[in-house]
């Protein structure tokens, strides 16, 4: 390992006061020092960050300060990073045009810009139209971040959703390409998403209610005014989310509505007119099959045929069957193979395509639907990622999809499924070089407290001495699966004699959507012992030493890494905690928060089950944090975070600051100009990248491999 110079510097710490809130839950009494941390306007925080109490805003800015100071001596070292991540990334990236009738849309960089352009050229070739100007549009703007972009059937208008907080209210525009101006005062609360009836003279939004969730449908007629849109659909269980997209045939606009273990799908028929539509005052989009608890399935339709790919019957990892108008199987398509995780389908006028994993690897399969007869795209390479792109074209022989894996950077490739022929479209490219011969991927499995063999993916140089440090990325949650793929920005830390490590942990789908079920509810510690007993494996097979492992996992995965830290603190040398959702009782106990309803079903509902209740109580960060040693610990968090709100990173490192008897340092920075992801910008991006190389670095320097 390249020897590292730098260490944390000494500063004062801030001291968050404690002021004791007490409450009671099945006869236990809760007592929590810094409740006073969560704004009581946290709702128009989302939306004004300004208007956060003074008294919190001090702590925040002292938390961000301190940061700072402790990682002053790294300034240098940060600097080098960025520059070296810019170095790999292509400065004009874009994306393969995708065609469309007579035109070919894509998004792309300028070089040295932010923000993404959407563009679009003749079919057959010719001069670039740019459509949408990301750049111009985040100008002068300290957070912008466009959510998405959709050209109209017409190809004469588009709609556009930007966020310009953080905090995933989306407001959605439609822009005139032939003047360059938007034709409306836009659509405000929506989710960034929408889709466009047939005639393209009006399209479908979900909104977002006043808890940040996404509740109902609504028909918006371009041109008008937002409070004359008519609702479509709504949905009265705040358990329950909603969200939409067009099939690929045209036909419909799909309305799914979900929790965290059953879904329900509703469809509209695109092929209405607009003027019929606004001449109804309520439109009732068709149920494919009423939801059932446990129940989970998605559509794609063929014109009038409706295809489902479910998990209902037993099918535990889900089979593909064809409907009858009442929603009753008609006849069964692709049948359930246990251990065989079909992941997601996608329906073309003569091709049924899906992505399926087996034995922990994903792979394509065509099914002429003619003839029934199928053929598989895969690969060789031990751990891979492989994923389906989106097209415009439902009457076409062709996909397109992209695979990469931890050595191999991305490939795009167009399949022609008729003569079963690829055609390379991309190969991503390091501007500063790469050799894929110069690392190693390989994959081990861990054995779990339980003898259930936990997959491990590992990038390192070829010429790696051993042992060595260790990032070891999780995440393990919502059946979730951290793919095996390509990317640039690992490859500071490994070309300085680092592995870099994904653990598969339970909770995510990596080995079947059992490997999902035994990783949440009552079975949610298995990620926490599956993520340390990978940890410790990589220990007994020589490749690093205790204490010299950073763990890294963020949201979901930020809870990971908050129990792990307090299960094993020796075992690590650092912790990373990216916007972690460490306060889990407090959370689960409040129904009014944005996420907490649909999460009963991940976690367990403590409000009404007892069990539910002890159970997050023995392994809450928060709640355990311990009077011990902790390892140095970076937490990552955004003002106006909507999905972990800030106050649940701020009360962690504060009760962990108080508590601890030894170890640390224990820092703070939160972003206040995002929320969940960060920065927008693809440049700005890299500054938390580098921030926890950095820490990741010194951690290992002061541990000594």
């Amino acid at each position: 390992m390249t020897e590292i110079k730098y260490s944390f510097r000494e500063a004062n710490a801030p001291i968050a006061q404690k002021i004791s809130q007490v409450t009671h839950a099945h006869g236990r009494t809760l007592i929590d020092e810094y409740h006073w941390l969560r704004a009581g306007n946290w709702q128009q925080v989302l939306r004004d960050p300004s208007t956060l109490p003074p008294s919190i805003k001090q702590l925040v800015n002292a938390e961000n300060a301190y940061a700072d100071a402790v990682l002053s001596d790294s300034a240098d070292l940060r600097a080098t990073l960025i520059e070296e991540l810019k170095g790999r990334m292509e400065p004009d990236e874009a994306g393969v045009p995708a065609p469309d009738g007579d035109f070919a849309y894509y998004s792309r960089y300028r070089e040295g810009g932010q923000h993404p352009l959407f563009c679009r050229k003749p079919r057959e070739g010719g001069d670039e139209t740019l459509l949408l100007d990301g750049d111009a549009l985040a100008a002068g703007q300290a957070f912008f971040d466009i959510g998405d972009a959709e050209h109209a059937p017409n190809h004469k208008i588009l709609w556009w959703s930007a966020d310009d907080q953080g905090s995933e209210f989306f407001k959605i525009r439609v822009r005139d390409l032939a003047t360059e101006l938007d034709m409306d005062q836009g659509l405000v609360d929506t989710d960034g998403h929408a889709v466009w009836s047939r005639d393209s003279r009006s399209l479908y939004y979900v909104k977002m209610d006043e808890n940040h969730r996404p509740m109902s449908v609504w028909h918006h007629v371009i041109g008008q005014i937002q409070s004359t849109d008519q609702l479509i659909y709504e949905e009265a269980d705040p358990a329950w989310f909603v969200s939409i997209h067009a099939s690929l045939d045209g036909c419909f606009c799909v309305i799914t509505i979900k929790d965290h273990d059953s879904s329900e799908c509703r469809l509209l028929d695109l092929r209405v007119s607009s003027v019929a539509i606004a001449a109804a005052q309520t439109r009732a989009p068709r149920l494919v099959a009423a939801r059932r608890v446990g129940v989970r399935y998605s559509v794609a339709t063929h014109h009038d045929r409706v295809y489902c790919l479910t998990n209902a019957d037993g099918a535990v990892d889900f089979k593909i069957v064809e409907l009858q108008s009442d929603g009753a199987p008609l006849r069964e398509i692709v049948p359930h193979r246990p251990g065989c995780l079909v992941l997601s389908m996608t329906l073309f006028q003569g091709f049924l395509v899906r992505l399926e994993r087996e034995h922990g690897l994903p792979r394509i399969i065509i099914r002429d639907l003619e003839s029934s007869e199928e053929h598989a795209v895969a690969f060789d390479e031990e751990a891979y990622a492989l994923g389906l792109n989106d097209m415009y074209e439902f009457d076409t022989h062709w996909m397109r999809f992209t695979y990469s894996s931890m050595t191999t950077p991305a490939e795009t490739f167009d399949y022609n499924m008729s003569e079963r022929t690829k055609i390379l479209r991309k190969r991503q490219t390091v501007p500063s070089g790469h050799h894929p011969g110069d690392y190693v991927t390989k994959r081990i499995f861990a054995a779990a407290h339980d003898g259930q063999q936990v997959p491990v993916t590992l990038l390192y140089k070829a010429d790696l001495t051993f042992p060595a440090p260790v990032l070891l990325y999780g995440y393990g949650a919502y059946g979730h699966s951290i793919p095996a793929g390509f990317s640039t920005n690992r490859l500071s830390l490994v070309d300085r004699g680092f592995i870099f490590a994904i653990a598969h942990v339970r909770g995510g789908m990596d080995k079947g959507f059992n490997w999902y079920t035994d990783g949440k509810l009552a079975n949610k510690v298995n990620t926490f012992r599956d993520f340390i007993a990978s940890g410790e494996h990589l220990v007994e097979l020589g490749l690093t030493a205790r204490g010299s492992i950073v763990a890294q996992g963020g949201s979901a995965g930020g809870m990971l890494m908050g129990a792990v830290a307090n299960m094993a603190p020796s075992l690590f040398g650092g912790i990373i905690a990216d916007v972690p959702f460490v306060d889990v009782v407090n959370t689960m106990l409040d129904a009014s928060l944005p996420l907490t309803p649909p999460e009963w079903l991940e976690w367990g509902n403590p409000i009404t089950d007892f069990k539910a209740f002890e159970r997050m109580r023995g392994y809450s960060p928060y709640e355990n944090v311990a009077a011990q040693h902790y390892p140095p610990i970076l937490a990552l968090a955004g003002l106006t975070d909507p999905r972990v709100t800030y106050w649940e990173p701020l009360k962690w490192v504060s009760k962990l600051r108080a508590t601890l008897t030894g170890g640390g340092p224990v820092l703070l920075k939160i972003n206040m100009d995002a929320g969940h992801d960060g920065a927008a910008g693809r440049f700005d991006q890299l500054d938390e990248v580098a921030l926890c190389q950095a820490f990741a670095l010194i951690c290992c320097a002061k541990g000594g491999v």
